[in-house]
């Protein structure tokens, strides 16, 4: 087996998200909504790619589903395996591992999911070739995304911009919340995509408060303070950056970041 030429970047991000629980409370109404529109029937596989902290997996579970869920980053696995205690949920299937190399067997499921999650794979063509070679013949995808032009996408751009580049071929998150290059990513393997937005609303008492709560919990963001606080005046200059670019979508202490949600069947053929 070839090694994997992404390897050392994935132990970034595994350390990276480690600290992601506390924002992904803000997720749990946007798990709600993917749930729904995948419409996630009792009885049926389902598996979470990305899942974090759960609350898609234990979403899907409450509906009846059987649930397997994966994530790279085992302590959002250990603040999933507690959320699911709490919710009564024990049957989750819970799995440390990679969305480019998922460990199941091919037709394994009826729902593939993902929230927020397999977007940060850097090879999309192989995880969607992943997905599909899980899913049964007649089986379908479900995933929310950032779409690029609103707050969070904008973010990702702009903290690529003062990051270290990535590895060759790497594709950047905010790719996936693009319809166009979402239907092009998905026209192998999967139908013609159907769409739908959300909103969600992050609470927030004040522009400063919003950039402190993800400064400490969003990996990027995070890691790049952790570069800048060598160097005050550039670490005050990205903080002001980042309060400009959120400023526009805050109202009436709420922090607007619009989603994109996608579903689409199987293609049978395969």
């Amino acid at each position: 087996m070839n090694p994997d030429p992404f390897a050392e970047l994935k132990t970034q991000q595994r350390a990276m998200w480690a600290s992601f629980a506390p924002t992904a409370i803000f997720t749990t109404p946007v798990a709600g909504h993917l749930v729904k529109f995948a419409d996630v029937r009792a009885g049926e596989a389902v598996l979470d790619v990305g899942t974090g902290t759960g609350v898609v997996a234990i979403t899907a579970a409450r509906a009846g589903a059987a649930v397997s869920a994966l994530d790279l980053t085992p302590e959002l696995l250990a603040v999933a395996r507690e959320n699911a205690k709490i919710a009564r949920q024990p049957k989750i299937a819970w799995t440390e591992g990679d969305a480019e190399h998922l460990p199941y067997s091919k037709g394994a499921f009826d729902v593939v999911l993902s929230q927020f999650g397999h977007m940060f794979a850097p090879l999309p063509d192989l995880v969607i070739a992943e997905m599909r070679r899980v899913l049964k013949p007649t089986g379908r995808i479900a995933f929310a995304t950032w779409p690029p032009e609103h707050f969070t996408g904008r973010l990702f751009s702009f903290v690529g911009r003062n990051s270290p580049p990535p590895p060759p071929d790497a594709h950047p998150p905010q790719e996936w919340g693009n319809p166009s290059i979402i239907a092009e990513r998905l026209r192998t393997h999967f139908g013609p995509p159907l769409f739908e937005r959300g909103i969600m609303a992050v609470p927030a008492l004040s522009i400063e408060h919003f950039r402190s709560a993800i400064e400490n919990s969003v990996g990027p963001v995070q890691k790049l303070v952790e570069r800048l606080a060598a160097d005050p005046k550039k670490l005050a200059g990205f903080r002001s950056e980042f309060e400009a670019l959120a400023a526009p979508y805050y109202s009436s202490n709420i922090v607007r970041q619009d989603y994109l949600l996608t579903r689409a069947n199987a293609l049978a053929a395969e």
